[in-house]
């Protein structure tokens, strides 16, 4: 079975039939799963991959590999250590894998690979945050919204440095992924690198499972808010309530928050954005290298708004995938400002295969490109109005304030 993601997340996907349930679990790797209603997953039947390229005279020479192969078989004198064939062929596939350093392709052995398959169907706890490879460390996207990690204190921009006691120096994304997540009740030690601390941070979190709300909605003043917290499979039906409250409540002013909102399913952003854009805008770019392959993932002019009202955009760098190809289609369509700082840069897609003897390969397939060209992946993308999330404590409320929003009702009310 191939399943196309776009970027590898642990948003547990459960396949049931046709479609595919999301639950909100553990701690995952930005990833938005690319497709078509109801499962948003393109499934196609490949138990078995079949080389049928005819060798080239640059692949064809393997000579170089056998006779090292037959030196370790020799010389090596720990008989004792000596790993089976298998285990030796699953090594120097994993190594020509990782040899094209995208941290997000990964060829998985049987056992890891079962290991990849229960965090998809979400048969063990975490402590709900993802994570993904930003300049070449494990950083956090975001943590889940009243998830362990939240409430630890882990903040999007952490890097992971240890897992465990384990450096994550050189270590892949799902390796990290694995030894983060583990059964409800245990306990994960994380040690942090934080921008403006001088000493790395230690967490020992409780996994569990996590619940997180999709959207929340608030009215302050004579502005609508609403506070969408992932790109799950009910997402846009539960976005199309809100925003049906939004129209009942006769306010002309709306904030879109998707401030660590790592992502989800692509239709859902696509849907969310047809409230927006007329029918046939591009939403979002999809390409595999070359521009015979380029996919248009268009608007479906859905007419819920008798008439556009103010729109404000929050994000931050917690802010990954869907949240960015919503952000970047309504910004290149001028019908939204951006206000917060720049978004994660999680825009690439792959294709999960299974292969004969239960191992499997994880392969980068294409990128997300904004309507006017622009690559999601590494760079993100970055507000209009720049404004750093700094919140002040208020001393009469106890309460803190929140910088960014107050910006964008003020852009709003001007």
């Amino acid at each position: 079975m191939i399943k196309k993601l776009s970027h590898n997340r642990y948003y547990y996907h459960v396949l049931k039939g046709t479609g595919i349930t999301v639950l909100v679990f553990l701690v995952f790797t930005l990833g938005v799963i690319a497709g078509t209603k109801p499962g948003i997953a393109k499934i196609v039947g490949a138990n078995s991959i079949v080389n049928t390229e005819p060798l080239t005279a640059q692949n064809k020479d393997l000579s170089e590999f056998w006779y090292v192969w037959n030196l370790m078989q020799e010389k090596y004198p720990f008989k004792e250590k000596t790993p089976d064939n298998t285990a030796k062929i699953y090594g120097a596939i994993s190594g020509m894998v990782s040899s094209y350093k995208d941290p997000y392709t990964v060829f998985f052995p049987p056992q890891e690979a079962k290991l990849f398959g229960d965090q998809v169907k979400g048969s063990f706890g975490g402590v709900g945050m993802e994570v993904g490879i930003k300049k070449g460390f494990i950083t956090v996207v975001a943590p889940m919204k009243g998830s362990p990690a939240e409430k630890a204190g882990i903040k999007a921009g952490d890097i992971v440095t240890e897992i465990n006691g384990k450096k994550t120096d050189d270590m892949d994304i799902d390796s990290a992924i694995s030894l983060i997540r583990g059964e409800v009740g245990t306990m994960v030690d994380l040690s942090v690198a934080r921008s403006g601390s001088l000493e790395f941070l230690h967490f020992k979190i409780i996994r569990d499972i996590v619940k997180v709300p999709v959207i929340e909605t608030k009215e302050q003043g004579d502005v609508f808010i609403i506070s969408f917290y992932s790109f799950s499979e009910d997402s846009a039906e539960l976005f199309t309530q809100a925003l049906e409250k939004f129209v009942a409540s006769g306010k002309t002013k709306l904030v879109i928050d998707l401030r660590n909102n790592p992502g989800g399913y692509l239709d859902a952003a696509v849907d969310i954005a047809s409230y927006f854009l007329p029918r046939g805008a591009t939403v979002v770019k999809e390409n595999a290298g070359t521009q015979a392959s380029e996919v248009l993932h268009e608007s479906k002019g859905y007419s819920l708004l008798s008439r556009m009202p103010k729109i404000v955009v929050l994000i931050n760098n917690g802010s990954a995938s869907a949240s960015e190809i919503l952000a970047g289609a309504l910004s290149e369509a001028q019908v939204a400002t951006l206000v917060g700082t720049t978004s994660f840069g999680k825009g690439s897609v792959q294709q999960v295969i299974n292969l004969d003897g239960g191992s499997a390969i994880k392969i980068t397939v294409a990128k997300w490109f904004t309507p006017k060209g622009v690559s999601i992946s590494e760079k993100g993308i970055m507000p209009g109005v720049i404004i750093e999330d700094k919140p002040i404590l208020n001393k009469k409320t106890q309460k803190y304030s929140d910088p960014q929003l107050e910006k964008a009702i003020e852009i709003l009310d001007k």
